[in-house]
């Protein structure tokens, strides 16, 4: 965040001082890294305290509502960037292409920085374990580092713009590599909008379906069927798995043991390792919650 604001001051100075409105869409979206880093920061600090009596699930869900915030003000700030460059399109200005280059270098080394810090946390591994389940991606950290990424291509950008401008003297490359940038931005809000709304809603987390899930528990030799299958994201990264398993009368009593397979099974295969299972002796049909 102390990196992250030096390169604000910069380009904003930068910004004003050369005319770019690439350099000050830059601004903003850097601005945007600031708020997205500390409220990522805030958010990870909460889904690290324990259930309580009032939150039986922990805090986890806070951090997918951080990263749906983070890309709603990434929408925000491109529809801005936007607004922007067609009035500067319009109404071209003197732009000085040196200072623009020269603010916009030193904001991509900074970027370059921040960015492999956070693309450490970013990236799940398994530590070289083959057997180890792949960790899933932590949407919180994933949505600041998708800003400081952007932050790093906008940065390119201006430099681009800065060198074209320098050489040919075409005011218009200005607000043209501002739209880009804005493009840039568009796309990064559209994902994580997209992935945070999915786990809000409760969908299917990605890269899992229920119809597999559903056929690799009834694979079981004791289990007849399965029914009221759902799955589901607590936070970015813990799944739940909640469903009705159905036992011939000869293999009822055999509860413990059934148990421990499926729930072997959807760790060792799936990563899931928060089940609640339900054991019946009838299929009661989807959506009901037990049987008489």
């Amino acid at each position: 965040m102390i990196l992250t604001s030096l390169i604000l001051v910069a380009e904003v100075i930068g910004g004003l001082w050369s005319g770019s409105l690439a350099l000050l869409s830059d601004a903003a979206h850097v601005f945007s890294d600031i708020f997205a880093l500390g409220l990522s920061y805030f958010a990870l600090r909460l889904a690290a305290r324990p259930p309580d009596d009032r939150h039986s699930y922990g805090w986890h869900r806070v951090e997918v509502i951080a990263a749906l915030v983070n890309g709603a003000s990434l929408l925000v700030i491109a529809v801005g960037i936007w607004v922007e460059a067609v009035k500067r399109w319009q109404s071209p200005l003197e732009i000085k292409s040196m200072e623009m280059m020269v603010i916009a270098i030193i904001g991509l080394i900074v970027n370059i920085i921040v960015a492999v810090i956070l693309g450490r946390h970013d990236h799940p591994h398994n530590h070289g374990n083959v057997s180890e389940p792949q960790e899933k991606r932590n949407i919180n950290v994933h949505s600041a580092y998708l800003h400081v990424l952007g932050d790093l291509i906008s940065s390119i950008g201006v430099i681009a713009a800065a060198l074209l401008i320098r050489f040919t003297g075409a005011r218009w490359i200005d607000p043209l590599i501002s739209i880009l940038i804005g493009a840039v931005i568009l796309v990064s809000a559209y994902r994580l909008l997209r992935q945070s709304l999915h786990i809000l809603i409760e969908g299917v987390p990605e890269g899992l379906s229920v119809r597999k899930l559903h056929q690799s528990i009834a694979s079981i030799n004791e289990v007849e069927t399965v029914h009221d299958l759902h799955v589901w994201n607590l936070g970015s990264n813990q799944v739940a798995l909640s469903a009705h398993v159905v036992l011939s009368q000869e293999n009822f009593q055999q509860q413990p043991q059934v148990l421990e397979k499926i729930r072997h099974l959807l760790a060792a295969d799936y990563n899931i390792h928060h089940t609640t299972l339900q054991f019946e002796q009838t299929h009661c049909g989807e959506g009901h919650g037990g049987c008489n």
